[in-house]
């Protein structure tokens, strides 16, 4: 079988076929690369900015390899993991009025981590209905925005509040 470039891009150079959790796995390497782009690339806008170009990357990836495989929301494909928790972890240093010159927040990015991870796994609604009724690309991908800015608009109300 012939290596596409389009499964490349969306197991995220082969973090996809991790065989255990390659979600998580996924998710954790976002994480930590979320903080190098919040410090190095801009923070919370530099985050936003990320995750919509992955998004936008991850739809045309996706659409390729569900074509090519098949399936609707083939395991592999975690680069909607990658947008998806980008978006949340963008909330965790965007400045707020009640916190200027927000600093990073380790405990704030941990929230983002758990919040979305339980959002894309639980799949409450709205993130159910993108999961069930979009196909293709922008299926495998939306459902995991959703669950990013579900995850992102908590962790804004706990840095408001004072939590991480």
């Amino acid at each position: 079988m012939k290596l596409r470039a389009s499964t490349v891009v969306a197991s995220v150079f082969g973090i996809g076929y991790f065989q255990v959790a390659s979600g998580t796995v996924m998710s954790a390497v976002a994480v930590a690369l979320a903080i190098l782009i919040a410090i190095y690339g801009g923070g919370g806008v530099g985050l936003l900015a990320a995750s919509i170009a992955v998004f936008a990357i991850g739809v045309l990836a996706c659409s390729d390899h569900v074509r090519a495989t098949g399936r609707q929301d083939p395991s592999e494909c975690v680069i909607d993991e990658l947008a998806g928790q980008w978006l949340a972890c963008a909330f965790a240093v965007l400045p707020f009025a009640s916190l200027p010159g927000d600093t990073i927040s380790l405990p704030a990015f941990a929230l983002a981590f758990g919040l979305f991870r339980l959002f894309d796994i639980w799949k409450p609604w709205p993130v159910s209905w993108a999961d069930t009724n979009l196909k293709g690309g922008i299926g495998v991908m939306t459902d995991d925005m959703i669950a990013g800015l579900m995850a992102g608009v908590l962790v804004m109300l706990a840095r408001h509040f004072g939590l991480p």
